[in-house]
């Protein structure tokens, strides 16, 4: 009898481990205070995140890039005219200590902009399947626990994906969202964080949600749309609740649809090409039916066009582009 039982509470058990997806999907217990979500913003003065400053103004934002780098590297772009810094770690070296360290250094340093630091938004080797970004979830809460701003999904190929991600970042007593299950982001992560975002760990637990969906929130979260398993999804991933804004990545689209670099003729284009711009359109479109935020690369020669087709993330933070780009929408704010 002993035995049998024993037998049956390990099935049990497997059973439980080896749940579908659906089945995890954590609902609140009926005693846990889940606030309601603020219809508006309580906050007043300059947010924590710059980026939200310049889009509640309509004004694109443009960002410095960075592939890796402690805290020297931290004190050096602390003063970057970039509006944000993208902290690459899906091909550069995934070091959490490092990040720590450079989050720490922005800090040291402070901004012009009388923000506590640059907003940094970080992209991970995970692959934007749901069932990888289940799996590392750790990864997303790791990055989130140094005090960056957001995080990009690189390669992101569904709205299961995307809204893996939300929860993983969201705490369990955020408020309710329709659409999305009970976060599970855990006590302990918010220690750190609170010191670089220059507020109470309180504080920090409420508006460390994402933007706009939580009118409070500081956080900011991105798809990569840069596959055509992605592009078969893209106006339902870009719906999730949680994602603002999203990217077409002209490289690896180039991978999966011309072919090699330099296997191809010139004439066909690139990232110009009939086929690839059908893939930005597409993209393009799908950001502004969802009311989130298009990225897109911005030189000096098309910058402009670029803020009229609706782009309002721009590479090249700290260029000539940029200048030009905030001088073409009259931006007033520092940089």
């Amino acid at each position: 009898m002993k035995i049998r039982n024993f037998m049956m509470a390990g099935m049990a058990a497997a059973l439980l481990v080896y749940a579908p997806a659906e089945a995890q999907q954590a609902v609140s217990p009926p005693n846990a205070a889940i606030p309601e979500m603020p219809k508006t913003t309580t906050r007043t003065g300059k947010r924590v995140n710059r980026i939200i400053d310049m889009w509640l103004k309509n004004q694109p934002v443009y960002y410095a890039q960075i592939s890796g780098g402690g805290y020297e590297e931290g004190k050096r772009l602390a003063t970057t005219k970039a509006d944000y810094i993208t902290y690459e770690m899906e091909h550069g070296p995934m070091d959490f200590k490092e990040l720590r360290e450079f989050m720490r250094g922005l800090v040291e340093v402070g901004t012009r902009t009388g923000h506590k630091t640059v907003p940094v938004i970080v992209t991970l080797p995970i692959s934007g399947t749901a069932d990888a970004v289940r799996a590392n979830a750790w990864m997303i809460q790791q990055t989130l626990a140094q005090g960056v701003h957001g995080i990009l999904l690189c390669n992101a190929e569904s709205p299961e994906a995307a809204r893996a991600m939300i929860e993983a970042a969201r705490y369990p007593f955020a408020p309710r969202v329709e659409g999305l299950a009970q976060g599970t982001r855990g006590n302990g992560s918010q220690s750190y964080p609170a010191t670089v975002w220059g507020v109470s760990q309180q504080e920090y637990m409420r508006i460390a949600d994402p933007w706009p969906m939580n009118p409070d929130g500081e956080f900011l979260f991105g798809l990569k749309i840069e596959n055509p398993r992605a592009d078969a999804n893209v106006e339902t991933s870009v719906r999730v609740p949680g994602i603002s804004f999203a990217e077409w990545g002209p490289g690896d689209h180039g991978f999966f649809i011309l072919g090699r670099p330099g296997t191809y003729p010139a004439a066909q284009g690139g990232e110009n090409s009939p086929v690839m711009q059908l893939v930005r359109s597409r993209v393009l479109a799908a950001t502004k039916a969802a009311g989130v935020k298009f990225l897109n690369a911005c030189s000096e020669a098309n910058v402009e066009q670029q803020i009229k087709d609706g782009t309002m993330i721009c590479t090249g933070g700290d260029s000539p582009a940029a200048d030009k780009g905030r001088a073409f929408t009259k931006r007033t704010d520092p940089w």
